[in-house]
């Protein structure tokens, strides 16, 4: 029996021993999961991490930095608790010890701010996303990547300014966005749309997009610009007490609006909406708040498929492909909806292989 004295997890939340103690080890999960592909070691699979994490609640492993790799690798794409047998889930479990991990270990303190102070905060994420619009519109994005200095870069401050987008407003769309926008036509819909902390600093011309045709098929757009991040940032990285925060605010003020839905264009933030029941399971004031809240969260493609969709006056003459993300097929259980879209819109779909494998990000 492990000394609970010496224990670090015990009497903190986090994995229980009945979350981690069904593993079979069948190593089905090896096959899907995409940082045991790329590896190809065993630690870097689902079936390791839930083994690390059952003798850290046990005792018998300590939190150390090499432990703590291990778990944070897990990109959280699902695909194992997709696959598993016996219902375990590793991406989830792998959140929980985060969380275990932030309360027994704190970290530096530039996590606690970024995590604190950056995301709960739109102004202040919106300020920091300044520079970062100047290097892309400057043209300065252009020349340093012909040049070849992006490759100078250390390999995550690199591999993010590739992910950047190729069009970054100087204002974001909380700014730019109307608070309302009215259905044309005959009106079929109140809704509310959720605009993302990084959607709203960075990709105003999708959530622009997304509000018009919402409009064009028939509905009532309201665009409160007090929502604040969904809380995902927060809780992947352990610090689940301040998405909780988050939470509560999220539903206090879109709650308040009497909305049909809720709708949202970013799959991490549509499957967040939808996982604050279980963040606030044991609040007794927002359990069931959450509850109602969550039924209401719909998936831009979600809704429009439930709605009916208006096809686009023009045709779009294009050639497409389409890829899953994580939480949307996996999370929520979306798949068609995105596909049935495409095809009100009139372009040629063609699938790819592997479609709904992780992207990484």
């Amino acid at each position: 029996m492990a000394d609970e004295s010496k224990n670090p997890w015990a009497g903190m939340e986090g994995p229980t021993p009945e979350d981690v103690n069904y593993c079979i080890r069948c190593g089905l999960c090896l096959s899907v999961c995409p940082t045991y592909k790329v590896s190809l070691r065993e630690t870097e699979s689902p079936r390791a991490r839930v083994a690390l994490v059952a003798k850290a609640i046990e005792g018998e492993l300590d939190l150390t930095r090499n432990f703590k790799d291990h778990i944070y690798r897990c990109l959280d794409c699902l695909a194992c608790q997709d696959i598993c047998p016996v219902g375990i889930k590793p991406a989830d479990i792998c959140l929980e010890a985060r969380y275990a991990i932030e309360q027994a270990r704190p970290t530096p303190p530039l996590k606690p701010i970024l995590f604190r102070g950056v995301f709960p905060r739109t102004g202040v994420l919106e300020l920091l996303t300044k520079p970062v619009a100047w290097y892309e519109r400057s043209g300065l994005r252009k020349v340093a990547n012909a040049l070849g200095l992006t490759k100078l870069l250390p390999s995550q401050l690199r591999d993010m300014e590739r992910m950047l987008p190729n069009h970054i407003p100087l204002r974001g769309a909380r700014h730019t966005l109307p608070a309302v926008v009215e259905a044309r036509g005959e009106r079929r819909a109140h809704v509310a749309f959720f605009l993302g902390c990084v959607e709203g600093a960075m990709m105003g011309d999708g959530a622009n997009a997304t509000v018009e045709v919402l409009a064009e098929n028939g509905c009532d757009v309201v665009i409160p610009k007090d929502v604040k991040c969904c809380g995902m940032p927060l809780v992947g990285y352990g610090f689940k007490d301040g998405a909780r925060d988050l939470a509560r605010h999220n539903i206090d003020l879109l709650l308040a609006l009497e909305v049909d839905a809720i709708v949202t264009d970013c799959a991490t933030c549509g499957s967040s909406l939808k996982e604050y029941p279980h963040w606030l399971a044991n609040d007794p004031e927002y359990a069931e708040r959450a509850k109602t809240f969550a039924a209401k969260v719909r998936d831009i493609s979600e809704f429009l498929v439930e709605l009916g969709i208006r096809p686009p006056k023009g045709k779009v003459d294009a050639r497409v492909t389409y890829h899953d993300p994580c939480h949307l097929c996996r999370a929520q259980g979306i798949r068609e909806q995105p596909r049935e879209m495409l095809r009100a819109a009139g372009v040629e779909l063609v699938e790819m292989e592997g479609a709904d494998t992780c992207c990484g990000s």
